[in-house]
């Protein structure tokens, strides 16, 4: 089959003819559809040509590779990062405690909430402040219950012991007749 016999080919193989006076070795002016189509045909030829040589020269690199699967480079949940700063730094059983003493009055009732507030927590010792010396007693006479249910709250073993102490004496050390070195009320009663 030659190309004047394609029906396919005819089109492309359809050249304007010359017009008199036009020299020979001069190619023809060729309209905008004869363009596009040679456009085309270089266009797709090459960026093929190109793709696979990009593939060839730069091997994917392992866990450098974005995919449509997640990975450590997508954004991360705020609470998956904190848990993993949290866990990083040993700081659970910190944050758990601090949870305790700011649901107090929950975890223990508002009556003895109203008069004892925690003050620290190290090494299994809870120190615990209260606003009277009858509340301090009360509460040292409760200390086994509330030991129970901080450690249901903070997981078994965690308060091993509670400290509880009255309240702040007054300071004898104020005022302007005040000696650094006295020994406080007493030095003056004769």
């Amino acid at each position: 089959m030659t190309p004047e016999d394609d029906p396919a080919r005819a089109d492309d193989d359809v050249r304007p003819e010359r017009p008199e006076g036009q020299p020979a070795d001069e190619t023809p002016a060729a309209d905008g559809l004869d363009l596009a189509r040679a456009l085309t045909r270089a266009t797709a030829g090459s960026s093929t040509r190109k793709a696979t040589k990009r593939r060839k020269q730069q091997p994917p690199v392992r866990g450098r590779v974005s995919g449509s699967h997640p990975d450590d480079r997508d954004p991360q949940l705020l609470d998956a990062t904190l848990g993993r700063l949290v866990a990083d730094h040993g700081w659970e059983l910190d944050l758990r405690v601090h949870g305790v003493f700011a649901r107090w009055s929950e975890i223990l009732g508002t009556e003895i909430a109203d008069h004892a507030t925690p003050e620290s927590f190290a090494d299994g010792r809870l120190v615990v402040r209260t606003d009277s010396t009858a509340w301090a007693t009360q509460l040292r006479l409760l200390a086994p219950t509330v030991v129970r249910r901080l450690n249901e709250e903070l997981g078994h073993g965690t308060v091993l012991a509670i400290d509880v102490l009255g309240p702040h004496g007054p300071s004898w050390k104020k005022g302007r007749l005040s000696s650094r070195d006295g020994r406080g009320p007493r030095d003056t009663y004769g």
